[in-house]
């Protein structure tokens, strides 16, 4: 079985799986207000075509699953989706990336279903904020994650969008809460994708500003941690924080890309911050055989570009997040 390698020499090993473009959140910087343009149910991918499509992905080498959305749990078939994909020979490790709303609900299901480890967006700590974020409730999020805690997932990472006169007050707080749960935290700069995050570039804080407000206040090492995403970890000296660095428009990491998106409506996205795409539901339909898929999946690869270009074209990318699952 012919390996992912494109062109570029990277071997594609990591599948973002968006199981669905709804979520029961409208951040700010994902969905534009108003936004209504949802997939229809007749373009989404099956139950059995998602399963189909991510099984010819495994037998080409790609060992690695992230659920994703819009948010994955508003997914009424999750858990069977879950289940029959960790299932499937060569598949290794399946996470999930989720804002907890519903995972009170869904922790243990999604445990034993086969999910290792979560990532959790939480922006801010403050309800109000928060809602002003969301427009959800931070009650939600809090049961959730503890209810993430209690079935026995790990790691929890906590994911926040960093963001000047909004949050970044907090970065101290999430550090304690973070440090009292035993999460792993990582903040994240904010990307143009889509008018959403376009327009939420404004409030852009670079890493490097954060890592020097972090060091005045920890003394703080290199470390290492599992998983294949493109964060850079450092740990607080002394105690068993990590706290991850994702730095798309100050420091591309785009020469380690090992992953591709697949969309709920059967589109394979190449690189998050391009064009570049191929629809597989269309040929799913006309009764491809798998070989022939595989084919198209072959040819796809080659065509995943060496970088985005968030920095020299911020306006280029203008899907919502949430069709992509980031």
């Amino acid at each position: 079985m012919p390996e992912l390698i494109d062109r570029f020499g990277r071997k594609i090993e990591y599948l973002r799986l968006s199981v669905t473009d709804r979520c029961d959140f409208r951040c700010f910087y994902c969905i534009p207000k108003g936004f209504k343009d949802f997939a229809d149910n007749e373009n989404k991918l099956t139950l059995d075509e998602m399963v189909r499509l991510v099984g010819i992905f495994s037998q080409m080498g790609v060992s690695k699953i992230r659920f994703t959305g819009g948010e994955p749990l508003v997914r009424r078939d999750i858990g069977e989706m879950v289940t029959r994909i960790g299932a499937l020979p060569g598949v290794e490790d399946l996470s999930m990336s989720t804002n907890a709303s519903q995972l009170a609900q869904h922790a243990k299901t999604m445990k034993e279903a086969g999910v290792s480890r979560i990532n959790v967006s939480l922006d801010s700590l403050k309800p109000e904020v928060f809602r002003q974020i969301t427009q959800g409730d931070l009650n939600k999020v809090i049961d959730g994650l503890m209810a993430a805690k209690a079935a026995g997932l790990h790691p929890i990472k906590i994911n926040m969008v960093v963001m000047r006169d909004l949050n970044f007050d907090e970065v101290g707080d999430m550090v304690d809460f973070c440090l009292e749960n035993r999460f792993t935290l990582r903040f994240i700069e904010t990307m143009p994708i889509g008018a959403a995050g376009q327009e939420a570039t404004s409030r852009y804080v670079s890493m490097d500003e954060l890592r020097k407000l972090l060091e005045a206040r920890f003394e703080l090492e290199p470390a290492k941690m599992t998983g294949a995403g493109p964060a850079k970890y450092l740990k607080v000296v002394g105690g068993r924080l990590k706290i991850g660095f994702i730095t798309p428009m100050s420091q591309h990491f785009c020469e380690d890309c090992n992953r591709v998106r697949l969309s709920s409506e059967g589109t394979l996205y190449l690189c998050l911050g391009q064009h570049d795409k191929v629809e597989l539901r269309p040929l799913m339909r006309q009764g491809l055989s798998d070989e022939e898929l595989e084919q198209a999946i072959l040819e796809a690869i080659q065509a995943k570009p060496e970088k985005h270009e968030f920095n020299s074209k911020p306006e280029q990318v203008v899907r919502v997040m949430s069709m992509t699952g980031g």
